[in-house]
């Protein structure tokens, strides 16, 4: 269908790229400036929570043996439309995704692999956090390719919605 009616972020592509996935995610948004922060003080460094579709060139990223180029291209990684301040998401929270409107990932935060204290610690240990940086914080299972004309939107409880369209 035309998506084009919706307020969305298109992820522009190019077909030399190979597969390009989805990966609908939590955003944690830096508040307060550290340096090797404990994991008991981490979420007093949160300002608040957003969305992110943390688009990724897979080929890329297994080819390079590494993300940085795979999730680096112009248009990757949109986040929004809204910031969510509070310091700890609740636990019971979902994450969703769908795929133009069928649903491929879905999720609770208490399911998450690397808890947002953890990752907080784990990253300030060798890059120094910000106010304003963002932590895209993992995705749920249900990881998949976007073709072009695809909607992709990721849905979490208490922010709201990203709407993410494939285009060339």
């Amino acid at each position: 269908g035309d998506h084009r009616d919706l307020h969305s972020f298109p992820t522009r592509r190019s077909s030399d790229l190979g597969r390009i996935d989805y990966e609908g995610e939590l955003a944690v948004i830096i508040g307060k400036a550290g340096h090797n922060i404990k994991e008991e003080d981490a979420l007093s460094h949160v300002l608040g929570y957003s969305i992110m579709n943390d688009v990724t060139a897979r080929e890329l990223q297994n080819s390079d043996g590494q993300w940085t180029r795979a999730k680096s291209f112009d248009t990757f990684a949109p986040f929004g439309p809204a910031v969510l301040i509070t310091d700890k998401m609740p636990e019971d929270a979902v994450i969703s995704t769908t795929l133009n409107g069928k649903t491929v990932q879905e999720a609770s935060f208490s399911q998450m692999i690397f808890p947002i204290p953890r990752l907080i610690s784990h990253i300030s240990r060798f890059a120094t956090l910000e106010p304003g940086d963002v932590i895209a914080s993992g995705t749920p299972q249900g990881v998949g390719p976007m073709k072009v004309g695809d909607l992709v939107e990721v849905n979490i409880e208490g922010i709201g919605s990203l709407r993410n369209i494939c285009a060339n």
